[in-house]
């Protein structure tokens, strides 16, 4: 374990659910705000409202059904980060935002990954979970669908072979930005009914996603109504160990005025933009 002197970071806990593109625009504010040394390197915990599908940087827009994503009542995003769709929806999800310079996310993608899997594993451990990262070779092939859950990659979180936590990173302009996804309850396997699939290609997938990945709940053999599963309680332990791994200090704080400006510039020209949600 490499030893790190201790630091201040910004905690950010937000109990008020946002939209899907506001999610996206907060979490690139932040980024841009740490790297120009506005603010300290900060992690955020959040919720979405109304349910949000979100594509990876690179994924075809024709990988989900627009129409049947409408039909529910689900947010439609493009992330800036890489990796596949998630459907956000009863989870935890967090952002790391700190400049590229910060000796915790120095190296390449995968060391700033799995210092903070490991972190992320302590703080499941403060819940009672025993859960596991996957190996470092672990890439997802080229024959895997348009589901993010389907396959863990390289230190993802793992609870008894099955995917619990996704994330996924960027690194451009001056900052580091890692965001994750923690499902606490419900079925694992509701994106499938908005990805644009055949009927029998469907059935397959839900099927696979139901053996290959889980839920908070299910991982810990919990009631979904256990206190254990609250968003607050969840996002407390993980701060814990995040801040135990990385030898962090906590100074809880909120958005300032500017990276709330940015962030409603940065919904209005990019994330609710049709045309950034559509391209490839």
């Amino acid at each position: 374990m490499i030893d790190f002197s201790t630091a201040v970071w910004r905690l950010i806990l937000e109990d008020d659910p946002r939209s899907g593109a506001a999610n996206m625009a907060v979490d690139e504010a932040l980024a841009e705000s740490v790297a120009a040394g506005a603010a300290p390197p900060t992690l955020r915990f959040y919720r979405w409202q109304p349910a949000t599908v979100s594509l990876g940087r690179h994924q075809s827009v024709a990988d989900v059904d627009a129409e049947k994503i409408a039909e529910r009542g689900y947010d439609l995003v493009r992330r800036t980060t890489g990796g596949r769709a998630i459907l956000h929806t009863d989870e935890l999800t967090y952002c790391v935002a700190a400049p590229a310079d910060e000796p915790r996310m120095a190296g390449g993608v995968m060391d700033a990954y799995l210092l903070m899997s490991n972190g992320l594993l302590a703080g499941l451990e403060g819940l009672g979970l025993a859960a596991q990262k996957a190996a470092g070779d672990v890439r997802a092939g080229p024959d895997v669908s348009a589901a993010c859950f389907e396959v863990p990659s390289a230190y993802e979180i793992t609870a008894s072979g099955r995917k619990l936590m996704g994330s996924a990173q960027s690194r451009r302009k001056g900052y580091v930005l890692q965001h994750g996804s923690l499902p606490l309850v419900g079925d694992i396997t509701r994106l499938v009914d908005v990805l644009a699939l055949p009927a029998e290609e469907a059935v397959a997938l839900r099927s696979h996603l139901a053996a290959r990945a889980c839920t908070l709940a299910q991982a810990l053999g919990v009631a979904e109504d256990s206190p254990l599963l609250a968003f607050r309680r969840v996002a407390e332990s993980m701060a814990v160990g995040l801040a135990q791994t990385l030898n962090l200090t906590w100074q809880r704080g909120h958005l300032t005025a500017a990276e709330n400006r940015r962030a409603a510039e940065l919904i209005r020209t990019r994330y609710a933009d049709p045309a950034w949600t559509s391209h490839r």
